[in-house]
């Protein structure tokens, strides 16, 4: 049980700096990346970062395969 407890708190401490990240991109202007779609209808809006996804994808796919790689 205590192996699970660390691994909550190293979860919420890099879910908290991914948070802080995010924030702090969307201040620099970061968040309407090109390859946004956005929807709009009456009242309601819909973005979807396909671009951002790709970048996050792709960055994330070499930093992992940097780490793990045997």
């Amino acid at each position: 049980m205590e192996t699970a407890g660390k691994i909550l708190l190293v979860t919420a401490v890099v879910l908290a700096i991914l948070g802080l990240g995010a924030l702090g991109l969307a201040k620099l202007g970061v968040d309407r990346v090109p390859g946004t779609l956005s929807w709009r209808s009456d009242n309601v809006t819909v973005f979807i970062p396909v671009g951002l996804m790709l970048l996050v994808s792709i960055v994330g796919t070499i930093v992992l395969n940097l780490f793990l790689r045997r």
